[in-house]
Order: structure tokens, then C-alpha cells, then sequence
């Protein structure tokens, strides 16, 4: 397990400077700069000086190297949109709202998900598996600003239950959640009928019922527990993606989290806070997945990593 530990996490390392490489170079291939748009045009000799003081006027591979030794040392520039801040304090400014609307986005939609899956296969081909399938379906295959302005239109508009956006007070949360838990409860009760559905075709569930245990007990705890590992498969990269902000969701909603700086950082060509995003929700991810495959352990003891079998 230590040993396994220790590849991926070099392998991590391996894909956060291959990632940074990659961004890096695409970055500064798209046309135009920083100072190159028409809502505040500057003279050529303003430019130049700005390229100069922010070191843009020096070869690629010379930015690359500086900007990720400042990496190394947590140091991620100035932002070129709030130059009197810091990229880490402007992000630490706006995590907060992507994280807590994304993460109880996923922990209200997971569980209801993994509820809505339990009963479609313990009642299978019945309207309640129907009923299911279908928010699954539905969930997985309606783009997510659908869902935030069908939630908008009814709630807001049309009941008039809820305010329709904004930031601050509670009732304007609920919204976001709604539209965060979405995928979270259609995911999981598409992989929990799935996987409960394959564990009760099981033998050892046959055997278990002939030696007499209750139906409760064979399905809290053998069935779910053997149908657990697709579902952490899913969860910490879920987890993530939503609490690094959905652009679509905090623009529908006007969110003030992460997701307007991914897109403002791309708009005004603003190299460190994109580099900054991307490069945090990289090693987020991959260290989303290693938790996950530690998890599998936790919940499978049979499961190696690597090691010859004894």
C-alpha cells in the first residue's frame, strides 16, 4: 500500500507539470494578450512597459521556468484583473461559495440519489424503478443551465417561493443547491441500481438467506456494503468538480465563486489566476482518485495494489 501510495503520488507530480506544460503553451498561442482589448486600450509604449514589468516580453520557456519556481514556493503571481491582490487571496476570497453550495449540493443529491437507487432495485420493475430511471435519464442528459433556469422559472418567477439569484442570504442558496444536487442524485441512483442490482444475483446473498437473516440485514449490511465501491468511485472527483465552481451554475445564478474567474481569467488573457485555477483543480482531482482507490481498500480488504498474491 506505501509503495503504491508513493507511485501515485509521483505520477501526480508527473501530471501537474506535464498539465502546467500543456496550459502554459495553449495560453500564450491564443491571439491577443492582456492588453490587447478594446475596453481599455493603452499606447504602444504603456504596453510595452506593462510587458516588461510583468516579464511577458521574455521567451516562453523563461516565463514558464520563473512562474513555476513561484509555484514551488506557493507563490502564485498577481492577477492581472486585481493587481492590488494576490491570485491565492482572490481565490481564497471566492472557494467559499463554490465549495459550500457545491459540496451541499453533493451531499443532499448523493444520498437522495443512493435512495432513489436502493428502492428501484429492491422494487425492481415496478413504477417506483421506473420512476428512477427516469430522473436518472433525465438528470444525466439535461445540460445543467436547463435545470437552473427550469428552477428559476418555477420557483422564482412562477411561485415566486424564492429569490431568483444573488449571494448572501440563505433562501439564496437554495436554488444553487437544487441545481448542484442534480447530478449528484441522478448519478447515484443510476450506479446504485446498477451495483445493488449485480450484488443480489450474488450466491453468497442466496446463501445468506437460507441460513435464515433478515432481508434488512442482508441488505444494509452485506449487499450495500459490497455495492459501496462504484459509488466512491464517483463521489470524491464529484465532490470536487462541484465545489470548484460550475460556470453555468454561478452564472445563472450569479454566484460570486470560482466559476466567474474561470471565465474572466480566459476572457482578459489573465495568465496567472488561469494557470492558478487549472493547475489547483488538477492535483484536486488526482488526489480525489487516490483517496478513492485507498477507500477501496477500506472497504474491500481483498483488494492489492500491486503486490504478488501470497
Amino acid at each position: 500500500m506505501i509503495l503504491y501510495i508513493i507511485r501515485r503520488l509521483l505520477s501526480i507530480a508527473v501530471t501537474f507539470f506535464v498539465v502546467s506544460m500543456i496550459v502554459f503553451l495553449m495560453m500564450h498561442s491564443v491571439p491577443g494578450g492582456p492588453f490587447d482589448g478594446n475596453d481599455m486600450p493603452v499606447s504602444e509604449a504603456v504596453r510595452a512597459t506593462l510587458m516588461a514589468k510583468l516579464g511577458l516580453d521574455q521567451p516562453l520557456w523563461v516565463q514558464y521556468l520563473k512562474y513555476m519556481w513561484g509555484v514551488l514556493q506557493l507563490d502564485f503571481g498577481v492577477p492581472y484583473q486585481a493587481p492590488g491582490e494576490t491570485v491565492l487571496s482572490l481565490l481564497a476570497n471566492a472557494w467559499p461559495p463554490s465549495l459550500l453550495l457545491g459540496g451541499l449540493g453533493v451531499l443532499i443529491g448523493a444520498p437522495l440519489g443512493i435512495l432513489l437507487g436502493m428502492a428501484a432495485a429492491l422494487r425492481r420493475n415496478t413504477w417506483i424503478d421506473y420512476l428512477a430511471s427516469g430522473v436518472a435519464t433525465l438528470g444525466l442528459t439535461v445540460p445543467v443551465f436547463v435545470i437552473s433556469m427550469l428552477l428559476i422559472l418555477v420557483f422564482a418567477v412562477g411561485l415566486n417561493w424564492l429569490p431568483a439569484s444573488g449571494w448572501g442570504k440563505p433562501e439564496r442558496w437554495i436554488l444553487p443547491i437544487a441545481a448542484y444536487a442534480a447530478i449528484p442524485l441522478a448519478t447515484y441512483a443510476r450506479y446504485t441500481r446498477s451495483a445493488m442490482l449485480d450484488t443480489l444475483n450474488r450466491p453468497f446473498v442466496t446463501a445468506l438467506r437460507a441460513k435464515g437473516l433478515s432481508e434488512r440485514r442482508i441488505i444494509f449490511q452485506h449487499v450495500l456494503r459490497n455495492s459501496a465501491i462504484p459509488m466512491v468511485t464517483v463521489f470524491l472527483p464529484m465532490f470536487i468538480g462541484t465545489a470548484t465552481g460550475s460556470i453555468f451554475v454561478e452564472a445563472m445564478f450569479r454566484v460570486p465563486g470560482l466559476g466567474s474567474y474561470f471565465v474572466s481569467s480566459i476572457e482578459n488573457r489573465d495568465y496567472p489566476l488561469e494557470m492558478a485555477l487549472i493547475l489547483m483543480v488538477t492535483v484536486a482531482f488526482c488526489i480525489a482518485y487516490l483517496l478513492s482507490d485507498i477507500a477501496y481498500a477500506w472497504l474491500n480488504p481483498r483488494i492489492r495494489f500491486g503486490e504478488q498474491p501470497r
